[in-house]
C-alpha cells in the first residue's frame, strides 16, 4: 500500500529522508552528490523516493545553485551511425554521475542550433557538448555568456570557446588522398555530399594534397548538398564517371559513400581496385567486411565523446584540464580497396 502523500499533493525530502531513516541533509546530498554517501545509505534513499514517488525539484535547485545538473549535449543528427558512437561514449562517462544528459538535435542547421543554444542558457545547465567549431557570431556570444563548462568536439581549431577534442579533417584527408598518390593512382576524384563544415575541410585536405603533387583538376571534384546515402554515392560515381571518365580512385567523404562507391563498380564491372581504388572516411563496422576490404580513416568517436563529458564534469567540480585542446588523432586503415595499381 502507497504512503500518505502530504497535504500539498507533493511527496517532500523530509518524507523520503524519514522512510530511509536518514537526516534531511543526508536525503538531499544524495539527489546532488550521490557519490558522497556510502553503498547502504544510498540504496536506502533511491528505495524510498522509487517507493513514495519522489522526484526532485530541479527548478528550485537551480534557483539556489544558479545551475542545474543538466548537461546539454548538441549534435547534427540521431540516425548518423558517427553520432550513435559518440552519444554511446557519452552515455558510458557519464552513467555514475549525478548529471543528466540532455540531447537535442540541430539537424546541420546553424540557426536551429543558435535557438538551441538560447533555450539551453535560459535552463541555466551545469555544461554543455557541443558538436563543430562553425558556430554563428550570436550562438559563439550565447556560449560564452553561459559561464559553464563547454566542449566543442568531432573537430579542433585555433580559437575554442571553452575546451576542444577532437581531430583535423584537414590531415586526415591529406593523408588519405596522399596514400592513394603512393599506390601510384593519378585522376583521383572528390566525392562529397551535404557539404557541412568538417566535410569542406576534407574537401580542403583532398585539394591540398592534389595540388602539392600536381594533379588538382576541379573536373575530379564532384558534391552535392543533399544528404549523404550509400544509394547517393553510386549516383555521386556514376556522375564522376561522366565528368571525368578517366579516374582510377576516388575519395569519398564518408563511408556511405564509399559503399555506395563500391556496389556501383560492382554493377558495372569495374574492378577495384584494378581499375579503381576507393578510400572512405570514418571506418565504420561495414567497411572492414566489405568484398574486398575498404580503406578508411578512422576516426575515435567514442572516446571523443567519453573524453568529451569528462572534461566537462571535471571542469565544473574545478578540474580543467592542462590544455583546453585535446586531440584524439585519427588512423589510416589500409585495406585491399587501395593497394597498388598494376604498373
Amino acid at each position: 500500500m502507497g504512503r500518505t502523500r502530504a497535504k500539498s499533493g507533493k511527496i517532500r525530502l523530509t518524507e523520503v529522508a524519514k522512510l530511509a531513516g536518514v537526516s534531511p541533509i543526508t536525503a538531499s546530498r544524495f539527489f546532488r552528490n550521490p557519490e558522497a554517501l556510502s553503498i547502504s545509505k544510498r540504496e536506502r534513499v533511491e528505495s524510498a523516493a522509487r517507493e513514495l514517488g519522489y522526484v526532485p525539484d530541479l527548478a528550485a535547485r537551480a534557483l539556489a545553485s544558479q545551475r542545474t545538473e543538466v548537461i546539454g549535449v548538441l549534435i547534427p543528427s540521431l540516425t548518423n551511425n558517427v553520432f550513435s558512437d559518440v552519444l554511446r561514449g557519452i552515455y558510458d562517462a557519464s552513467q555514475s554521475s549525478r548529471y543528466s544528459i540532455q540531447l537535442v538535435n540541430t539537424r546541420y542547421s546553424i540557426l536551429q542550433e543558435e535557438k538551441l543554444l538560447r533555450l539551453f542558457q535560459a535552463q541555466r545547465p551545469a555544461g554543455l557538448v557541443v558538436t563543430g567549431i562553425n558556430q554563428t557570431p550570436q550562438s559563439r556570444a550565447v556560449m560564452e555568456a553561459m559561464n559553464c563548462p563547454i566542449v566543442q568536439i568531432m573537430e579542433i581549431g585555433p580559437d575554442p570557446v571553452d575546451m576542444m577534442v577532437g581531430f583535423s579533417h584537414n590531415e586526415a584527408a591529406f593523408e588519405a588522398v596522399s596514400h592513394l598518390i603512393a599506390q601510384n593512382y593519378r585522376r583521383i576524384g572528390f566525392l562529397g555530399a551535404r557539404m557541412d563544415p568538417r566535410v569542406q575541410r576534407r574537401l580542403e585536405g583532398y585539394r591540398d594534397a592534389m595540388a602539392a603533387a600536381g594533379l588538382l583538376d576541379p573536373r575530379l571534384i564532384l558534391t552535392t548538398p543533399v544528404p549523404t546515402s550509400v544509394s547517393m554515392g553510386g549516383t555521386l560515381f556514376a556522375d564522376m564517371l561522366i565528368q571525368a571518365p578517366d579516374i582510377d580512385a576516388v575519395f569519398c567523404v564518408n563511408d556511405d559513400i564509399a559503399l555506395g562507391v563500391l556496389f556501383e563498380c560492382q554493377r558495372r564491372q569495374i574492378s577495384v581496385p584494378e581499375d579503381m581504388a576507393i578510400v572512405g572516411f570514418n571506418d565504420l563496422e561495414f567497411m572492414a567486411s566489405a568484398v574486398p576490404a575498404l580503406t578508411s580513416v578512422r576516426t575515435n568517436r567514442y572516446e571523443m565523446g567519453s573524453t568529451a563529458i569528462s572534461m566537462v564534469m571535471s571542469a565544473i567540480e574545478g578540474k580543467r584540464p592542462s590544455s583546453p585542446v585535446v586531440d584524439l588523432g585519427f588512423e589510416l586503415m589500409i585495406r585491399r580497396s587501395s593497394l597498388a595499381r598494376r604498373q
